[in-house]
């Protein structure tokens, strides 16, 4: 019963970073939206590793594709890289103080968001703007909020 209610804990915080991910924000706070699922998704990685894995990045990716009617394959294969990346360095991420692990996933939202504009890239040209990058600054900086939001989540009822 207690792996049953830790899964839906972390499938319910997922869907509740999809919402905030098409949620529909007003114009200058929708160019700074951060990816919400992503970020979700390397927090539950670290924490519980034997419960998140790339098969659950793919697919929320693959549902984040569905959500947003991107081109199949973007947000799973990122999703998925980042998730990888996650799983391998976990153990030193959990000793990592907040603002290094913040430092962590600044560059993991700026690997994501440079391989979503290459793979855009490929299918067209697409011109490169400055409010492209501002969703990698804005998951940075809500880091520490997301964090111990998702820890007292996880160790709740204990």
């Amino acid at each position: 019963m207690n792996n049953y209610s830790n899964f839906s804990r972390i499938m319910l915080t997922i869907i509740m970073a999809m919402c905030l991910k098409i949620a529909p924000w007003p114009n200058s706070l929708a160019s700074v939206n951060p990816d919400w699922v992503l970020l979700a998704l390397i927090y539950w990685a670290i924490a519980v590793p034997e419960r998140v894995g790339i098969f659950h990045a793919w697919t929320v990716g693959i549902l984040v594709e569905v959500l947003t009617g991107r081109i199949f394959g973007q947000y799973a294969l990122a999703y998925s890289l980042i998730i990888y990346f996650c799983l391998i360095l976990h153990k030193r991420l959990r000793q990592f103080p907040l603002p290094q692990q913040a430092l962590f996933i600044f560059f993991c939202l700026l690997f994501s968001q440079m391989l979503l504009f290459w793979l855009n890239h490929i299918q067209r040209p697409v011109q490169l703007h400055t409010s492209f990058w501002l969703p990698v600054f804005t998951g940075t900086f809500f880091w520490p909020l997301i964090y111990t939001t998702l820890r007292r989540i996880r160790l709740s009822r204990r």
